[in-house]
């Protein structure tokens, strides 16, 4: 009996040696010099993780191999020496009796590592759905194979075709307006059923998704838009990826996944944030936030799994050295492993001094976002060495502002002005990306029209000590609320369609309220390009008088004056407040409308107007 089981035992092993095959390995090529000589390959295949691998090349070794639960994946880790020279190794696979061999390149990289620069306070950022913004390539909508096939415009939740070189094709539009960066929602390939439009679903971390486009082709709009001084900020998600990703059909492990028995016990966060910093929080409630689900589409991958961490880190410097993108920006940033996410910010900045990573932090409390920074006195001894934080306290704040009259107790630019006390929180306050809204919110105009409202909210986001972001079709007043769908907020921008009766891209096809609403917008973000006293300078901020809420941004002896009518009515101002700023200046030029603004006395300000005075 035991010479029969040892028979079928050999004979298991041989068809198995027979099957195993090489059909991916993440990543697909990696980059001699990188400083941290560890590196991971994923390799997976049919049988492959009962494969020893050999292999023989200068400055590299093999460290070790991990073999995990599915024999259809092997994890093995390289030691690349730091002279290690570019090239293609073979990797030499034996199972049974069967042996075969499989290339795999190091390449040069392309750059200095110092020499790649992340967005910062200089910059405005612009953030876009590919899907929403302009169909270029209508031959990709649909791909043979893809398991979602459905483009509907008249859908609000399903794909309309937006693409990359429709993105491409107007990236003059994006030079004329003035910003600087661009921030796309999720590229990647999410091969999902339902609604993935909006590519939060990731389904493989190496391939930019056919729909939007080839990976060369996300190279090639990245470099031409590098050619119009245009930076590109990569969305990412480490918290989770997608259900119908491999990993969920063949889980490499049991401990890939948070919760990984969802078919019979499904877990779900409960989007409660603030366990990370309440001292009395229970690991209950600790631990459903952290490591339960986003949504049932949207697995939680086990960031405590070394194989895992270390294979997201990875994926985030190979898109830097593949793709050259200049920035990051990480979704559901606290819903991961803080510990694992601290260590990603450690290699990220050792790796890149002079790149940025912006965390999303979605709690409205100034101390929550401040604990989250980097070098924060808050969560010491702990340090999550992120740079950048999202300030939804400013979103919240501006928010609630605009359905009030500035009163000079909490109501109105009241707010926004209590918003910047809690600055002394922040180690780096100028290193905050604000915003008034985004992809997840309802848009600033609601379902109004109310261009000096925006108008006034921009100027501050525009001038004030912060990275301000927009979001598309801002500039020409598009408008909607999540009330009515997600969708209708991530309405498709007019024009980007061959068949739109519309565009919104040429003066032309835009009204006379969305020329000028655009007018505005270029002329302050064309202003603001090289602006040091905005970039740099310090702040001084005034309490609210009579409306109005004030401050003043100076760096080397410049000064930007910014004045805020917040009411609907006209108010008579006295100067003797700002002395301190204005000094003995009789007069100065507001940028917004180019006029000379004069100093008395008193200073006349029209209901929600906005000043940007240069001293």
């Amino acid at each position: 009996m035991k010479k029969i089981s040892t028979m079928i035992g050999a004979l298991l092993l041989s068809l198995t040696a027979m099957a195993a095959s090489v059909e991916k390995i993440d990543p697909p090529f990696w980059y001699a010099g990188m400083k941290n000589p560890e590196l991971q390959l994923m390799i997976y295949g049919e049988g492959i993780g009962n494969a020893r691998v050999n292999l023989n090349y200068p400055g590299v070794n093999i460290s070790s191999q991990v073999k995990l639960e599915s024999e259809n994946y092997l994890i093995l880790y390289l030691h690349l020496d730091k002279d290690v020279q570019p090239g293609t190794m073979q990797l030499q696979f034996t199972l049974g009796k069967k042996k075969f061999t499989q290339p795999y390149e190091l390449k040069t990289r392309q750059m200095d590592p110092s020499e790649r620069m992340g967005f910062d306070a200089s910059d405005a950022l612009y953030l876009l759905m590919p899907d929403r913004f302009a169909n270029g390539k209508p031959e990709n909508d649909v791909i043979p194979g893809m398991v979602e096939y459905k483009v509907d415009r008249n859908d609000p939740n399903a794909r309309h075709g937006g693409d990359l070189a429709g993105i491409q094709q107007h990236l003059d539009y994006f030079s004329d307006l003035g910003v600087t960066a661009l921030w796309f929602t999720p590229v990647l390939e999410n091969n999902m059923q339902g609604g993935s439009y909006h590519g939060y679903a990731t389904t493989d971390y190496y391939r930019i998704d056919p729909r939007f486009g080839t990976n060369e082709e996300y190279c090639q709009l990245i470099e031409a838009a590098h050619k119009r001084g245009i930076k590109m900020v990569m969305d990412m998600i480490f918290n989770h990826c997608g259900v119908d990703h491999c990993w969920i059909k063949d889980m490499p492990s049991k401990d890939w996944f948070n919760n990984s028995d969802f078919q019979n016990n499904f877990v779900q966060t409960s989007f409660k944030l603030t366990s990370h910093v309440d001292p009395y929080t229970s690991k209950y409630d600790f631990d459903q936030m952290n490591d339960g689900w986003f949504v049932s589409a949207m697995p939680d991958l086990n960031q405590k799994n070394p194989h895992v961490i270390r294979y997201l880190i990875q994926n985030s410097f190979w898109w830097i050295e593949y793709a050259g993108i200049d920035g990051i920006r990480m979704d559901t940033y606290p819903y991961a492993d803080y510990d694992a996410m601290s260590r990603w910010m450690a290699e990220l900045n050792e790796e890149y001094p002079n790149y940025n990573t912006v965390g999303e932090t979605w709690v409205t409390e100034p101390a929550y976002t401040a604990w989250w920074q980097k070098d924060s006195k808050l969560s010491a001894p702990k340090n999550s060495n992120l740079k950048t934080v999202m300030d939804f306290s400013f979103f919240d704040k501006i928010n609630t502002a605009k359905n009030e009259q500035t009163e000079t107790w909490f109501k109105g630019l009241d707010r926004v002005y209590n918003n910047f006390v809690y600055d002394f929180l922040y180690p780096n306050p100028a290193s905050v990306l604000a915003f008034l809204e985004n992809h997840d919110t309802d848009r600033f105009l609601g379902e109004g029209q109310n261009f000096p409202l925006l108008r006034q909210a921009a100027t501050l986001l525009l001038t004030t000590r912060r990275i301000p972001q927009l979001y598309y079709g801002t500039e020409v007043m598009m408008n909607g609320v999540k009330a009515v769908t997600d969708g209708h907020v991530r309405k498709d921008f007019p024009g980007g369609w061959a068949d739109d009766k519309e565009s919104a891209f040429t003066p032309e096809g835009r009204t006379a309220l969305q020329n000028e609403c655009y007018n505005f917008f270029k002329t302050i973000l064309n202003w603001r390009k090289g602006n040091k006293v905005i970039a740099k300078g310090s702040m001084v901020q005034f309490m609210v008088q009579e409306g109005v809420y004030a401050y003043a941004r100076q760096y080397e002896g410049k000064t930007v004056f910014v004045m805020l009518n917040g009411t609907d009515s006209e108010t008579t101002l006295p100067l003797k407040y700002y002395k301190e700023i204005l000094g003995d200046k009789s007069q100065g030029k507001d940028v917004l409308t180019g006029k000379m603004v004069k100093f008395g006395d008193t200073l006349v300000m029209q209901p929600r107007e906005s000043l940007v005075i240069e001293l």
